[in-house]
């Protein structure tokens, strides 16, 4: 059956879209702050966050091939579709981190060169910047030994050759699943298969460090003097839990209009117990980066959640994270109310939301301190977004079959019933 991206749907998408778009614009126009800090975070934000859905997609692509399991072949082509964003999220990372470079904004501290020496030597209007004593030189008042200790990390080459081969990386093994998928369709081979299933092994090597280290570089590098080693498999859980939210809320949507017929209760069972569960994994790390951080009370450490729990954030800080957990735990741990759209549904979307707050308190602290400002510019990028996000998953939706009917396993997914 093919899918047709069109009539109220397509249009929905280009509304969402023109929001967007004049949020965008209107947000440039009226942002007060330094160097319009508050419009390139929430560029950031946006990118990221449906990027990182995206991600998740092809990561559990291939984590249903390198583990050989046959409940999801009728959803192969659904996770397919979610990389169409790929390029698109990637798009929008790059522009803000080479504005960064070019301090268009000063989102990442780290990309301040006068902070990695720690004398400098004025001549004229210059100013050069040593790491020595040396003749004329005077103390650098903006010298930070913190950041100066991770300048190899921080180096321009090291920083962009591991973002190129970050999104290098994901593009090509999500272009390669994605031709083979297709040449499986018009000639059964199970080599194209057993191929699929060794890249999805190597896939999955590379995004184990990956997943972690971008976190690290385009997220946790915000607040520069911070870390923690939870916190690569904190956004993941994320990343991985609002793919599982969408790809819910979609599957429904789309079963009600006659398409994935071959998606059972049991399909939609399963969906609604990844949610449930990946909600209760990225509870757990929540919990468990917070709690330890907080116990232990080293300063250093500390500083990064006060101002989330004792500042301006407070709020949406502890009710983002009693939303995430305690919605689905109450609402989702019976058995019934995961096959029940009308349980699912608002939990999805709530879920959802509360999860774009979290990816929007991950940056802004760090950002706008105690200057921010929260008003439509932020909900309708968030809007925009959303509609290209939906508007390219179903337009690669629409370039294929939505089942891929050679694969080995799709008898055994469409008989799936308990």
């Amino acid at each position: 059956m093919e899918f047709k991206f069109e009539g109220r749907l397509k249009r929905v998408t280009q509304v969402l879209m023109a929001i967007g778009a004049t949020a965008l614009v209107g947000g440039f126009l009226t942002d007060t702050s330094d160097h319009h800090q508050r419009w390139w975070a929430n560029l950031l934000i946006n990118g990221f966050f449906y990027f990182s859905m995206a991600l998740a997609a092809l990561f559990f692509y291939a984590l249903q091939y390198a583990t050989e399991s046959g409940w999801s072949a009728v959803l192969k082509r659904w996770f397919e579709a979610l990389w169409g964003f790929l390029p698109w999220g990637a798009a929008v990372i790059v522009v803000v981190l080479v504005a960064g470079k070019l301090h268009l904004h000063h989102l990442y501290h780290w990309m301040d060169h006068t902070l990695y020496h720690e004398y400098m030597v004025e001549a004229g209007d210059h100013v050069d910047y040593v790491d020595e004593m040396v003749e004329g030189a005077v103390l650098n008042p903006n010298y930070d030994h913190v950041i100066a200790g991770k300048a190899a990390y921080f180096g321009d080459a090291f920083f962009w050759l591991r973002t190129l081969v970050y999104i290098a990386t994901f593009l090509i093994f999500a272009r390669l699943f994605r031709k083979w998928s297709l040449q499986e369709d018009e000639a059964p081979s199970l080599d194209l298969h057993y191929k699929q299933f060794r890249r999805s092994a190597l896939f999955l090597v590379f995004f184990a460090v990956f997943s972690s280290t971008l976190s690290w570089d385009w997220i946790m590098s915000i607040d520069t003097h911070w870390f923690s080693t939870l916190f690569g498999w904190y956004v993941f859980s994320g990343m991985w839990v609002s793919f599982m939210i969408f790809t819910n809320v979609s599957m429904i949507w789309m079963r009600s209009k006659g398409y994935f017929q071959e998606v059972s209760e049991s399909h939609m069972h399963d969906l609604g117990k990844w949610m449930f569960a990946i909600s209760m994994l990225w509870s757990y790390l929540w919990l468990s980066q917070f709690l330890l951080i907080w116990y232990s009370n080293i300063p250093e450490e500390v500083t990064y959640y006060m101002s989330r729990v004792l500042g301006d954030y407070k709020v949406p800080f502890l009710l983002m994270f009693f939303v995430n957990f305690a919605v689905p735990f109450y609402v989702l741990i019976a058995r019934d109310a995961k096959r029940n759209p009308r349980f699912v549904i608002p939990v999805a979307i709530l879920i959802f939301i509360a999860h774009f707050v979290d990816v929007y308190l991950l940056v802004i602290p760090g950002t706008m301190f105690d200057h921010n400002h929260f008003g439509f510019f932020e909900v309708g990028l968030f809007l925009g977004f959303l509609g290209l996000f939906m508007n390219r998953t179903f337009a690669t939706l629409a370039k294929a079959p939505l089942l891929s009917k050679n694969h080995p396993m799709l008898q055994e997914s469409m008989e799936l019933h308990y």
